[in-house]
């Protein structure tokens, strides 16, 4: 708070102005007066505002969000670091962002990406989601993840040939494609990114930051970085 606005609140404290409403209306011409002289603050009020709504949206949720289905994890499955991504395969921005994905993992030997299927946008976007959860059970994630962005496109034909190219036990995954296990974690994924405020892909979430769209390496990696300082502060 600048020195002019403490200065005019305190002296309204003491004075009264006029009983409680006078007091709370002078109070109030103060910040207005101050915020003019000063609209460089509204961007961090609101960046403020806006990390508030996002810790009160994560509250009841961050647990379940940052517990991956076993195996649906890109870069380091032991990481400190975590970035949470909700995609769908037939997500033209999420193929977009790949490059960006394994970008981060590059540079970032600490970074644990937690991949939450997010099926909304195809028909067959759903069959890729259970086909991708299947190849997370055979330990073959970050393969198959790869290699159906790479396909370009989502079907039938084209979930089953990423599948078998990438050499699942196709009996086995099939099975696990179609058990009530995956279709909780689905709908799991569906509920989290309500409660989240996300409606499309890819939608984001480092510490307190929820980020939705193709928003590029750079913002991913300012947000990491947040969330990385947030916990060396915790720690501490």
């Amino acid at each position: 708070m600048g020195t002019k606005l403490a200065a005019g609140i305190a002296a309204i404290a003491v004075i009264g102005a006029g009983g409680w409403f006078g007091g709370r209306m002078a109070v109030e011409r103060v910040v207005h007066d101050y915020i003019l002289e000063h609209p460089e603050i509204l961007p961090q009020a609101m960046e403020n505002l806006q990390k508030r709504e996002s810790q009160a949206q994560l509250a009841g949720v961050r647990q379940s969000v940052e517990t991956p289905f076993p195996g649906a994890v890109l870069g380091n499955p032991d990481g400190t670091t975590t970035l949470v991504e909700f995609s769908d395969f037939a997500c033209g921005y999420c193929r977009q962002s790949l490059p960006d994905v394994q970008a981060l993992i590059a540079k970032n030997p600490d970074l644990r990406i937690i991949v939450r299927e997010l099926p909304v946008i195809s028909p067959a976007s759903p069959a890729a989601a259970r086909m991708a959860l299947a190849a997370a059970e055979q330990g073959k994630y970050p393969a198959f993840h790869d290699a159906m962005y790479a396909a370009g496109q989502v079907d039938e034909a084209t979930i089953e040939a990423v599948a078998q190219k990438v050499g699942l036990d196709m009996e086995r995954a099939r099975r696990v494609a179609q058990s009530p296990t995956v279709e909780e974690e689905i709908q799991r994924n569906l509920k989290m990114a309500s409660q989240l405020g996300f409606t499309g892909t890819p939608s984001w979430i480092a510490g307190d930051n929820l980020i939705a769209g193709a928003v590029g390496i750079d913002q991913l990696s300012r947000a990491l970085d947040e969330a990385r300082a947030a916990r060396s502060a915790q720690d501490s």
